[in-house]
């Protein structure tokens, strides 16, 4: 009881939209996290398919990056979701999924069962989950055009994505 009358107070707490937003666009949620609003760690890692997985190739762009496992049914839901919005938004929107799973053995597969096209690399020493305060599977940060983190989510319920999408569509 005690934490559905939290996230009824969490979810009336009014939310700011970003500066320069045109009237009409919806506010980003209001999310607890010491990055929020701070530049994002930058990063390179190796990707899957050969794709680019670093912040600096995709300057200019609204950029999500997924912090997830193999083993995290959670992450299994959301991969088919990102890819859907990536999809959608096309090359205004950039998906970037960073695995923190032990080894990268099953991260082939898991790509392929969840239809992800979009670049995913192996943390493996966990270094970057650790710069930015990993504490879940699956964790997002929405990263604005300029690099700042406007947002970030953690866990992965059906119709979370409406929530991401709309907080990406008021950073475009």
């Amino acid at each position: 009881m005690v934490w559905l009358l939290v996230g009824a107070l969490v979810a009336a707490v009014p939310a700011c939209a970003p500066a320069g937003n045109s009237a009409g666009s919806a506010a980003l949620p209001v999310t607890d996290h010491p990055l929020r609003g701070e530049p994002a760690p930058e990063f390179s890692l190796t990707a899957r398919k050969g794709q680019a997985a670093n912040l600096t190739a995709y300057t200019g762009h609204v950029v999500l990056v997924d912090f997830w496992a193999t083993w995290c049914e959670p992450c299994r839901l959301s991969f088919p979701q990102y890819q859907a919005l990536s999809s959608r938004h096309g090359k205004d929107l950039v998906v970037l999924g960073i695995s923190e799973d032990d080894e990268d053995a099953g991260i082939d597969r898991f790509i392929e069962e969840t239809g992800a096209n979009f670049p995913v690399a192996w943390d493996g020493d966990k270094s970057l989950a650790q710069r930015y305060h990993i504490n879940s599977m699956p964790t997002l940060f929405i990263i604005d055009k300029n690099g700042l983190v406007r947002y970030v989510h953690s866990g992965f319920r059906p119709g979370d994505e409406d929530q991401i999408d709309n907080a990406i569509k008021s950073l475009m």
